[in-house]
């Protein structure tokens, strides 16, 4: 038993808007399956996506208000020319220079149209295989707990544990990372960025969210009813879904 990471969730006062400006930053499509807006490679709608993690937008009715989220995305670059001409297309999109402390960096820190942190990376070897998105990067104080979570959580294989950071990715070794890197800033409201699992075909996704809570996930309530998914949080108050199988 073991669930994977299927998109990143993003909510959005203008969904289809903020999911144009994703699908045009990756290279990938924006599709309409619902109420969401749903950015995955090119071509058909292919859900789950079988190689990388998508990213869906979701409508709400309240603006962005947190300083800083504490999930966002790396984005991998092949050159520095890449890079550049990367960091001004997303300029002509909308995207806005932020400063969340990062000081003299060699990586490019952006906000998409409704103030969602993300970083354009300089070309890294460990990146050269992952796709647009090089990593969903969390926020967290203390990696080896996170790494003991959501290694249990998934089955993607733990490659690095430190003080100060954690990476995860697919036991095939296919797609985006799975970065936690220790910050001194605390969290203290939900965040507008989060992860969602999925179980596998014929696995009980409420067996697998009572495994979750076993490992030391907590249950979450936003407000959000009856719905087919859960919400939970992880051991330092992370909010993700676990859906359920289509």
């Amino acid at each position: 038993m073991a669930l994977r990471p299927v998109h990143v969730n993003v909510k959005a006062l203008d969904a289809p808007a903020v999911g144009r400006f994703w699908a045009e930053a990756l290279g990938w499509s924006a599709f309409h399956p619902g109420v969401t807006t749903y950015v995955g490679p090119p071509g058909d709608l292919v859900w789950p996506d079988p190689v990388f993690v998508c990213v869906d937008v979701v409508p709400v009715p309240e603006p962005k208000t947190a300083a800083k989220n504490r999930v966002h995305l790396d984005l991998a670059t092949t050159s520095a020319a890449h890079r550049a001409e990367l960091v001004a297309r997303l300029r002509d999109l909308g995207a806005t220079p932020a400063d969340v402390g990062q000081g003299d960096v060699p990586w490019t820190v952006l906000a998409d149209p409704e103030g969602n942190e993300f970083c354009v990376l300089e070309p890294r070897e460990v990146y050269r295989d992952t796709g647009p998105i090089a990593a969903v990067v969390v926020d967290c104080a203390d990696p080896r707990t996170m790494a003991r979570f959501w290694g249990g959580a998934t089955d993607w294989t733990v490659h690095e544990v430190t003080e100060e950071r954690a990476a995860l990715r697919s036991a095939e070794g296919v797609g985006p990372y799975l970065e936690f890197l220790r910050t001194p800033d605390a969290k203290t409201a939900p965040d507008r960025v989060h992860l969602d699992l999925l179980p596998y075909p014929g696995d009980d996704k409420e067996a697998e969210v009572a495994r979750l809570r076993a490992l030391g996930a907590t249950d979450l309530d936003l407000g959000q009813g009856d719905v087919p998914w859960t919400c939970l949080t992880d051991p330092e108050g992370h909010e993700f879904c676990v859906l359920a199988p289509s």
